[in-house]
């Protein structure tokens, strides 16, 4: 669905939107590249724990450093998107993870891995935050929350699969392998973005028709300083926002969830639940369903109940299951069925928080969705971050996970109490 477009007598026409299945596989395969960074890598842990020669609880800086990275380059990204436009920020940041990711393959000890995955989390950064971006250009309320929806189904096709194909990869030829597939990957994002991502800034767009309209003479805009000021001091209004700053939070809290469990997957379901690599590779899939259901289902009723409501449907569930999965946790339970059932059943709660969260948070800010947009992502990945290394401080095991998971959904649930009055669904997205 596409908001419909107007404009002036005497002026160009605008630019002609791509279709909305076209945008959302592009927009995904920019933002898929950070989830894939992570998870194809992540059957590799063990291997690179024995081959840089230290523990298995140091390789998950691997990880977080990925994430801190991400939230770095968003907090760069998205105001130079609000200035110079999505597209060229876009390419700038794939061509850094290239180079980062080609060089990780070839680090020849952790702390240059590690360093070398913060430069791929900042490179990579650029497909979410201006991903997001481009939709508040082009979409706003139950559009913009059904789209927001559906990229999160692109999104989690590669995931879906990456266990699989790096685990495969790692047991055949070792896991420095697996990160030269990534910079491929990586490549070939930035093709399709050079390629095909369209110039949907409005300020930009506008002034390019109007240049057309007028037999080629550009219309005088801000010095270019002048214009990555003004962006990144838009940080100040979005910081002294709290309605804002409570509903950017919720997306980082969900994503503090899905990082406590992936970050100990592996070692708590191998050696915890006894799963072989296949096994391991299976259920990572299948809970990775969980998370895309959600959304598929929120893409559906968006329409009729609204963001706000939905939000509240989705913080209340993740309460409930996410409690009962830090009981089995705390309680070290070997059933796996204990374990999976209300895990799978907080994954797909968290599919309706995300997405309308972002909606919710962004409405107000069309002027700078770059900044707002970064805001969001950063705090998703920064969150998602130092979320890595508290349960690595508390031990890195279904202990540690548990008192996470606990701690996030009740924390949400205090953040949903504070916007209520600005949520309801009389006010509709």
């Amino acid at each position: 669905m596409t908001a419909p477009t107007t404009a002036p007598t005497g002026a160009a026409a605008p630019v002609r939107r791509p279709s909305t299945v076209g945008l959302v596989v592009l927009l995904g395969a920019m933002a898929a590249l950070g989830a894939v960074t992570i998870d194809l890598y992540l059957p590799s842990l063990p291997e690179v724990a024995v081959d840089l020669g230290t523990t298995e609880a140091r390789t998950q800086l691997t990880i977080t450093g990925v994430l801190v990275g991400s939230a770095l380059g968003q907090l760069v990204v998205g105001p130079l998107s609000d200035a110079f436009g999505r597209r060229r920020p876009a390419a700038a940041g794939f061509v850094v993870y290239v180079v980062a990711t080609l060089l990780c393959a070839i680090a020849p000890n952790l702390p240059t891995l590690v360093a070398f995955r913060v430069l791929s989390g900042v490179g990579a950064s650029a497909g979410a935050v201006i991903g997001m971006a481009v939709i508040r250009d082009l979409f706003t309320g139950p559009a913009a929350s059904r789209l927001q929806s559906r990229l999160v189904l692109v999104i989690g096709v590669a995931p879906l699969l990456a266990p699989s194909v790096g685990g495969a990869i790692a047991a055949r030829t070792g896991w420095r392998p697996v990160l030269a597939l990534l910079a491929v990957a990586g490549l070939g994002v930035l093709l399709a973005v050079w390629r095909k991502l369209p110039e949907t800034r409005p300020e930009l767009r506008d002034t390019a028709g109007q240049a057309r309209a007028e037999g080629g003479q550009t219309p005088v805009t801000p010095p270019r300083r002048q214009r990555v000021l003004r962006t990144f001091t838009g940080y100040g209004a979005l910081l002294r926002d709290r309605r804002f700053l409570a509903l950017a939070v919720m997306p980082g809290l969900a994503m503090a969830t899905i990082m406590a469990y992936v970050s100990t997957s592996v070692f708590v379901l191998q050696d915890g639940f006894g799963l072989t690599g296949t096994g391991f590779a299976i259920y990572f899939a299948v809970n990775g369903t969980a998370l895309i259901g959600g959304t598929q289902v929120n893409a559906a009723v968006v329409e009729r109940f609204g963001s706000a409501r939905l939000l509240r449907v989705g913080v209340l569930a993740a309460l409930v299951f996410g409690l009962a999965l830090t009981a089995s946790l705390l309680a070290r339970t070997d059933q796996l069925l204990l374990f999976a059932v209300p895990l799978y059943l907080l994954l797909l709660s968290l599919g309706l928080i995300m997405p309308n969260a972002v909606t919710l948070a962004l409405e107000p800010y069309g002027d700078s969705a770059g900044a707002a947009a970064a805001l969001v992502t950063a705090l998703q990945s920064g969150v998602g971050g130092l979320v890595g290394v508290l349960v690595g401080v508390l031990g890195g095991d279904e202990h540690a996970t548990g008192v996470v998971i606990g701690a996030a959904v009740v924390l949400n649930l205090v953040l949903l109490l504070s916007v209520r009055r600005s949520t309801r669904p009389s006010v509709r997205s």
